[in-house]
């Protein structure tokens, strides 16, 4: 190969270099409207649990628990307890009774960040 054989073969890769740049150009997608998530998260469900308390213990402690065992809580009773949504604390309620099952009276609430409480 000579010297002008190599200004040939680049004169020719350039030529096909352009040809693919004006190919591969995509035409312009217009943009999509923007849609309201805070309404699409509304929709969402999310499990609500009423933390009575927590206790650390080994597992020895714990492997010789049984029927009619007492495990101290960290919760001082009739303390209001912690309202969890999806394992974020959101506020402090009270145990209540509702027909036959037990509800939670709100005691206090938090600032709702939907963005904190996705599963």
């Amino acid at each position: 190969m000579e010297l002008n054989d190599n200004v040939e073969m680049d004169k020719l890769l350039e030529d096909f270099g352009d040809e693919t740049e004006v190919e591969a150009r995509p035409e312009p997608v217009p943009a999509r409207p923007r849609r309201d998530m805070s309404q699409m998260m509304r929709k969402i469900p999310v499990t609500v649990t009423l933390e009575v308390g927590a206790a650390r213990v080994s597992l020895q402690d714990l492997m010789e628990l049984g029927q009619d065992s007492v495990l101290e809580l960290d919760t001082i009773a009739g303390e209001p307890l912690v309202i969890k949504v999806n394992g974020t604390p959101i506020g402090r309620a009270e145990v209540v009774v509702a027909g036959e099952n037990y509800g939670l009276k709100v005691v206090e609430l938090t600032d709702l960040d939907l963005g904190t409480l996705a599963p």
